[in-house]
């Protein structure tokens, strides 16, 4: 039985625009399972951005329900927010977001030093994700010293660190050229093939393929969902 992770109802979420509103969201809902690899689709200004800030807490809906592992998260406090971001969630994003005076190491490390994680854990803790990306041999390298691909697996790691319940992946493949896309898209897919749940925006249909689920946004309205249709997604090659 697949236990619900994410359940989002009648998320509505509004920008002032001056005298007027912009509605980013306009009343969505869905589940996903533990272990699902769903892909949030749609054109710029879809309000796929907008959900995926609202699922990693990283901002608030205007009214609506997001229960995240059983816990309403519009309604946590600023403090008990920050701890579900750095316990519960992991993110990659687009930009790859290293910091460039710290090794691959010391950057995936990063997380642990914002938990409660003691120090002398931190370090095999963080070779281990650096492992499971591939990148053992590149612990010291300074991110300047690494490929764009090998970065965003450095940022990968980072956000497997601390064993979140959910992986974010927001164009993880958009500065990267198609061979080191398949990689990390390869990466994502044995993540979650090991059994952890990742969403992934993308605007590419190539990406999206590998995602057993896609989702698509239209208008800040959900107007397409692979699992009503029975379909799972299948990579294209």
């Amino acid at each position: 039985m697949i236990h619900t992770l994410i359940s989002i109802r009648d998320i509505v979420k509004e920008y002032p625009m001056g005298a007027a509103c912009v509605k980013a969201l306009a009343g969505v809902s869905f589940d996903i399972g533990e272990g699902e690899f769903v892909a949030v689709m749609g054109p710029s200004g879809s309000g796929k951005s907008t959900l995926m800030n609202i699922l990693g807490c990283l901002d608030r809906p205007t009214s609506g329900s997001y229960s995240l592992a059983g816990k309403e998260a519009s309604s946590m406090g600023d403090t008990e927010l920050a701890h579900t971001r750095n316990r519960d969630i992991g993110f990659v994003f687009q930009a790859f977001n290293l910091l460039p005076r710290l090794n691959a190491l010391e950057n995936v490390m990063l997380p642990l030093a914002y938990s409660d994680v003691p120090k002398r854990e931190r370090k095999p803790m963080a070779l281990t994700a650096m492992d499971a990306v591939g990148l053992s041999d590149k612990t010291s390298n300074r991110p300047k010293q690494l490929s764009g691909g090998e970065q965003q697996r450095v940022a990968i790691a980072r956000a497997l660190v601390m064993a979140p319940k959910i992986v974010l992946a927001d164009e993880p493949t958009g500065n990267l050229d198609s061979k080191n896309s398949d990689d990390i898209m390869r990466i994502l897919a044995k993540l979650n093939s090991e059994g952890r749940t990742v969403v992934l925006v993308t605007h590419d249909r190539h990406v999206a393929s590998y995602a057993k689920r896609r989702l698509l946004f239209r208008d800040g309205l959900l107007v397409g969902d692979s699992a009503r249709l029975g379909g799972e997604g299948a990579h294209e090659d």
